[in-house]
């Protein structure tokens, strides 16, 4: 993989976890070789590599990615929550272990 299409690509797309997937599933894509979707998408692919190549779509803006909207995850509280029937008659175990 060529450290300075790397760089210019994590410019694009600072996540390195996004570009890590977004590189890898397009190289799959690439090395499967079904139909048009392994097609390069890059005129000159001479010598590169399909991660090089992969890149270099990224760079040149011939594939794009969307990341989901963030869903704030919440908790919720044990106040006003049923418990199961067995827990009420199970006592908290006390300091002395009795």
């Amino acid at each position: 993989m060529n450290a300075a299409l790397v760089k210019q690509a994590s410019e694009l797309i600072p996540n390195p976890h996004v570009l890590i997937n977004l590189v890898s599933r397009r190289v799959r894509q690439l090395t499967s070789g079904g139909g048009g979707v392994s097609r390069p998408l890059v005129a000159e692919h001479g010598n590169l590599s399909a991660a090089d190549i992969a890149l270099t779509e990224l760079i040149e803006g011939r594939m794009g990615y969307e990341l989901p909207d963030a869903i704030p995850v919440t908790r919720q509280s044990g106040k006003g929550r049923n418990r199961p029937k067995n827990w009420a008659s199970i006592s908290p175990p006390t300091r002395n272990g009795h």
